[in-house]
């Protein structure tokens, strides 16, 4: 009896060599709070001018615009991937304020475009709330819908650095 104790004892201190590491989330569907006080964010770039690459997305053809690239969380890619829940917002302005831009990329993973990064596109309100049309829809889709296929037709040039243009 006394030896089946101490082998109760002696199995209950053994250490658990088995560590798990939390993958963190395998899908993320952003809602309007997910872009609450978008200009606290880590600042990643700004962009003065014009880009000729741009066209007229992100009033890329305005020289009086800077763009400005906002990470949550200080959202960073790991092994060149950023991770499901990534947000990068880019707000495109000017000082006479007729230029007020801003445009999401979500990692939204699970599968959601996984041809395509998992990302999904967002347009974004003044305000951090997403975008409606006048029929009432969010403006959010997988690059292949969102804006018909505008999004991806760009991001795609930055397929090797997970669809972002801006380095991290």
């Amino acid at each position: 009896m006394v030896l089946m104790g101490l082998g109760i004892s002696f199995t209950s201190c053994k250490k658990d060599d088995t560590t798990t590491v939390d993958p963190g989330p395998t899908e993320y569907i952003a809602t309007n709070d997910s872009f609450k006080s978008i200009e606290s964010w880590t600042l990643g770039a700004e962009n003065l001018g014009v880009d000729p690459s741009l066209g007229a997305a992100h009033a890329g053809n305005d020289s009086t615009v800077t763009r400005s690239i906002y990470f949550k969380d200080n959202a960073k890619p790991a092994n060149g991937k950023y991770p499901v829940g990534s947000i990068v917002v880019k707000h495109s302005h000017n000082p006479a304020g007729t230029v007020a831009m801003y445009t999401a990329m979500v990692k939204r993973g699970n599968n959601f475009d996984a041809a395509n990064g998992d990302w999904e596109y967002f347009m974004l309100a003044g305000d951090g709330q997403i975008a409606k049309t006048e029929g009432g829809m969010e403006m959010r889709g997988n690059g292949a819908t969102m804006l018909n296929g505008m999004c991806l037709g760009c991001h795609t040039n930055a397929s090797s650095k997970d669809y972002i243009f801006t380095n991290r």
